[in-house]
């Protein structure tokens, strides 16, 4: 249920529905997911969107560790987002972004890369955590969440040099767009918080090389 709400917080958000249901992808056993991906180990990560494609068409699944979303039903961060949940939150929300873009974009027969899907989810879990601190807060900026998101974080070792990079390009870029939508839209005195919609529904309609475009230029 709590994936649904996030899928639909995001098709709210971008004002971009998809055909497919988050819930009825779901994968919280990793023996389960190991044996789709054909491998004798489980997923390294608590979140991992499986693809297969084949002769008929895609094959989709979203893994997500049982424990995560364990943690997450006793501290619900539709209720309260906190320092508590707050990490539990940007894996559900992670999984549930690569998940959305993917059968938004292929809806529309848009390819997309994996970096395209690690930029657009590094997006969606601040703008989404902004949204709804916001609403928690009555309207208070949650200053803390730029840092907390995007200068107080770190990378798995396990990853190889390709992965590794990925993840770094797509961070530094959406760190790089987020800071500017902050100035932009969100200082006081000066919120716009129709136009920082409007830019965040632009972006996502963006492709790869457009988005790190944007992202590096946009000012």
């Amino acid at each position: 249920m709590l994936l649904r709400e996030l899928q639909g917080l995001l098709a709210r958000l971008y004002d971009a529905p998809a055909d497919h249901d988050v819930g009825d992808f779901l994968i919280t056993d990793a023996a389960h997911a190991a044996i789709l991906q054909g491998t004798a180990e489980p997923p390294p990560t608590d979140e991992q969107l499986l693809i297969a494609e084949g002769e008929d068409g895609v094959e989709l699944g979203l893994y997500l560790d049982a424990a995560v979303l364990r943690r997450l039903s006793e501290c619900c961060p539709l209720r309260r987002l906190s320092e508590e949940n707050l990490s539990d939150y940007c894996t559900a929300v992670e999984g549930v972004s690569h998940f959305h873009y993917f059968v938004w974009s292929a809806a529309r027969a848009r390819t997309v890369s994996l970096l395209e899907l690690e930029l657009q989810a590094e997006v969606d879990k601040y703008a989404s955590a902004l949204r709804l601190s916001l609403a928690q807060r009555g309207g208070r900026f949650p200053r803390e969440l730029f840092h907390r998101l995007f200068e107080s974080v770190g990378f798995l070792p396990h990853l190889s040099d390709a992965e590794r990079h990925r993840y770094e390009e797509a961070h530094h870029f959406a760190a790089r767009f987020c800071r500017r939508l902050e100035d932009r839209f969100l200082r006081p005195r000066r919120a716009r918080p129709e136009a920082l919609l409007v830019e965040l529904r632009r972006f996502y309609r963006l492709g790869r090389h457009e988005k790190l475009r944007h992202a590096a230029q946009w000012a």
